[in-house]
């Protein structure tokens, strides 16, 4: 495994953007930066031997601070939404930022995926760290972050995220990368892709993309991904709001799910190219995001076009959506010096 580093800008404050590129035996490369402990490139053979960079990301390094899309970025401290920006920690109310709609998402306009991130080599890994403050974004106790990165050479990428607080808080940290397994910039949609998803069972939800607190049966549904399915099959359909939000954004509960055990999530696969990802979490749930809004809101990316709507999609492994407010779902609950761990497996290959 080779490791190479070198300053790819600097930001507004003048600290230092530096380009991480991971490359193993066969030729595959994952690039990360420090600013939201982001992924900016995966690139890996399609079935023909082609290698090609199969995840968004942007032309220029300045684009990955306060991009809507949060493009391959590490986001926190709670990925997904809050209601209401409303939350209650040990009895006492906590009011966060309201910056989606009528809800909190992301951590913040200035949560995780929009900060520096400090950055260092460990023999064949990528490590950032990262100290949110104590009521930074409205969370309380300070929180010592890190995102670890592992490449080996069967094209496998783990993300490990870990954090301690000193006081009890609550965290839900997961990486948002847009896969188009056909290359980033082929022009194509993932409307042609598949999905397998190890999830029976998808959380309901309202208008407002918020949970109502009951699991429905995919079985049968426009969400039954229990074999592999088209995403643009019934993207259009209204079970669950699935027009509402102008395609697939919702929140799947992992089959036996078990604390802190990695197990499958499900495989991502792209007939046109031959490649595939294997997903695997320690993570309860995975959100799947299909890129519905993404035309517009995104900077030059780095073919140097623009994305349309579906151009990427997100299986974001993380905790159930505002579990914060829904005490039947599993805890985000961390305790003053605990410490959280949730694991991400990628595996990349062909089929």
């Amino acid at each position: 495994m080779e490791i190479l580093q070198h300053i790819w800008g600097s930001t507004p404050e003048g600290e230092g953007i530096i380009l991480y590129t991971m490359r193993n035996s066969r030729g595959s490369e994952v690039q990360l930066c420090n600013i939201g402990a982001s992924i900016v490139s995966v690139k890996f053979a399609d079935r023909n031997g082609n290698i090609d960079d199969v995840a968004l990301g942007y032309e220029d390094p300045l684009s990955y601070i306060g991009d809507g899309a949060a493009s391959g970025k590490s986001v926190g401290r709670v990925a997904g939404r809050i209601a209401r920006g409303h939350m209650t920690i040990d009895g006492v109310e906590y009011r966060l930022e309201v910056n989606n709609g009528p809800n909190h998402l992301h951590g913040g306009s200035k949560g995780f995926a929009n900060r520096y991130w400090e950055g260092r080599v460990e023999t064949n890994r990528v490590v950032f760290s990262y100290v949110s403050e104590d009521m930074e974004q409205g969370y309380p106790g300070e929180l010592i972050v890190e995102a670890i990165y592992d490449f080996d050479d069967e094209d496998n990428l783990e993300i490990t995220y870990i954090a301690k607080s000193n006081k009890t808080t609550v965290v839900n940290l997961t990486n948002h990368l847009y896969w188009n397994l056909d290359g980033e910039g082929s022009d194509t949609t993932i409307l042609d892709h598949e999905l397998r998803l190890s999830c029976a069972q998808v959380l309901e939800m309202d208008t407002v993309q918020i949970p109502t607190g009951k699991l429905l049966d995919v079985k049968g549904t426009a969400l039954d991904f229990t074999t592999f399915r088209r995403f643009g099959d019934e993207i259009d359909t209204e079970f669950n709001n699935i027009r509402n939000y102008r395609g697939y954004d919702h929140c799947f509960a992992v089959d036996n799910y078990k604390k802190n055990i990695l197990q499958e999530v499900g495989e991502l696969r792209s007939h046109k190219s031959g490649r595939k990802v294997t997903v695997l979490s320690s993570s309860p749930a995975a959100v799947l995001y299909t890129g519905n809004w993404l035309a517009g809101g995104c900077p030059k990316t780095k073919s140097g076009k623009y994305y349309q709507d579906y151009a990427g999609v997100a299986i974001e492994c993380q905790a159930y959506s505002d579990a914060v407010n829904h005490p039947e779902f599993p805890s985000i609950e961390l305790k003053a010096d605990e410490l959280y761990c949730n694991k991400i497996v990628f595996k990349l290959g062909t089929f």
